[in-house]
């Protein structure tokens, strides 16, 4: 299955705050619209647009045009698409969203749901643009169009293929020349059903010097406006846009969002760096939390993707180890635990965006461990991980594997903690993207593990297949060379 979208009880931020005007006839091309489009207006959408959160029986399209405007979806499966241009009885089956208002507001981005889908299920879309000018709106344009596949439903044991990672453009190494960041070229061509962005978007808290990288991010991100400039900077990578127009996206978030090893409830810039984030990504959230970032997605009967946030909620990195002290939260992490317990999946992966056994150590600036294990001077996140794997080993849940980013190299790790001789849960972590690689530090060794692997010096992603009776990890390259491969049979 390929290409699918979100589902119906998720709310999306940009769309609250922006209005919308109600659908009609009226203002819509002279043709039909459900006609194709001869010619695209390109310049309508220059950041492209992008598919988010996919699920069985909805979607997030996300765009961002270039000035105030009125923008609206029509969609059909191919099959309708045909006959609604030829009929005009048959147009009924062709859907379309209101009309909604593109405004300053929200930097001009909306997230738009469509709803109401059909699991495993091709759709088509155009996306519809209406410009204000001085004598009001313009004559509606095609400004995009595409298709997508709604996920199984849970019942359906189909295969999967998925890359994550995470840190794009830090240190420096950021846009250059048209592509941008080539390496999502490469993660394109291995033609994934989805790509999971495991945080670090951008980083705000570095400065990109021009030359050598294109210039337009030659500051820290402070206020709102430039929060915003720096995610539209990362747009205006082409290689980025042609993957977000092809692949559908999860995102989440971790720290340069904001800035290095933040805290959420104890750092003021952090609701300035979370509404340029979700302004800029497809993310759906409950309508009774619309802050919320951890999330679940099912895809047919083999995965239960577990999607954390790991900044919004955690106590003080400086703070000693504790039952007081809390990465994802009391809510977050009984989410965790009642999900993975009830989780009827062959796979159940955790996605953090920070590794489970590597003592990421702060500075003078931000003091204490920034990842889940500890350090000398008695902080880190190692209570409430042990949590987590107490349930898992208590619950003997099988098919656990975490995914991982952060620390700028690739690293695979089998955990025994019980030290029964039986691996409980492995973990794998990619990255960067784009920025310098890491110096390799060593693991943990509290949850005892076994390194699989454990290398730096070059960008990657990895590949993740699942079927029934396997789970394959690669990790790739920018050149798209595999270096690295494992294989974990479902018990």
């Amino acid at each position: 299955m390929r290409r699918g979208i979100v589902g119906t009880t998720w709310c999306c931020l940009a769309v609250m705050v922006s209005g919308c005007v109600s659908p009609s006839r009226e203002g819509l091309p002279p043709s039909s619209p459900f006609l194709e489009p001869a010619v695209l207006a390109e310049d309508l959408l220059p950041q492209g647009i992008a598919i988010g959160d996919v699920g069985p029986t909805g979607a997030i399209v996300w765009v961002r045009t270039n000035g105030p405007a009125l923008v609206q979806i029509e969609w059909a499966t191919p099959a309708q698409w045909e006959t609604a241009s030829k009929s005009e009885t048959a147009r009924a089956a062709v859907s379309r969203t209101d009309r909604l208002a593109a405004t300053s507001e929200t930097d001009y981005t909306l997230s738009i749901p469509i709803e109401g889908l059909a699991p495993a299920t091709t759709y088509r879309y155009h996306i519809w643009i209406e410009r204000k000018g001085s004598a009001g709106y313009e004559q509606p344009k095609p400004a995009a169009k595409g298709t997508f596949t709604t996920l199984p439903d849970q019942n359906a044991s189909v295969p999967v293929a998925f890359v994550w990672s995470a840190d794009l453009g830090g240190q420096g190494r950021c846009r250059q020349g048209t592509a941008g960041y080539p390496i999502f070229d490469v993660i394109r061509r291995k033609d994934p059903d989805f790509f999971l962005f495991l945080g670090d978007t951008i980083y705000a808290d570095n400065v990109c010097p021009a030359p050598p990288n294109e210039p337009g991010a030659d500051f820290v991100a402070v206020t709102l406006e430039e929060y915003r400039a720096r995610h539209r900077y990362q747009r205006g990578a082409a290689s980025l846009r042609r993957l977000l127009e092809a692949v559908p996206v999860y995102v989440t978030w971790d720290d340069h969002e904001v800035r290095n090893n933040f805290a959420g409830p104890f750092d003021e810039r952090m609701p300035l760096g979370r509404r340029a984030l979700r302004e800029y990504w497809p993310i759906g959230s409950p309508p009774d939390d619309p802050h919320r970032l951890y999330r679940s997605i099912r895809y047919g009967a083999d995965l239960e993707l577990f999607i954390l946030d790991t900044r919004q909620y955690r106590s003080r990195n400086a703070e000693p180890d504790g039952p007081g002290k809390t990465m994802l939260g009391p809510a977050q992490l009984r989410w965790l635990l009642e999900g993975l317990t009830s989780s009827t999946a062959t796979w159940k992966v955790i996605a953090t965006s920070v590794p489970l056994s590597v003592p990421k150590g702060g500075g003078e600036t931000v003091p204490g461990n920034d990842g889940w294990a500890g350090g000398p001077d008695g902080t880190g996140f190692e209570r409430e991980r042990q949590v987590i794997v107490d349930a898992i080993v208590r619950q003997r849940l099988k098919n656990v594997v975490f995914l991982a980013g952060d620390i700028h190299w690739a690293q695979a790790q089998a955990y025994d903690p019980d030290r029964d001789g039986v691996i409980d849960f492995y973990e794998f972590t990619a990255g960067p993207l784009s920025a310098n690689p890491g110096r390799i530090t060593e693991v943990d060794g509290s949850l005892h593990p076994t390194r699989l692997f454990n290398e730096s010096g070059y960008h990657n992603f990895g590949l993740v297949r699942v079927t029934k009776t396997l789970l394959e990890v690669a990790i790739v390259d920018q050149a798209g060379t595999t270096r690295f491969l494992h294989r974990v049979t479902a018990r």
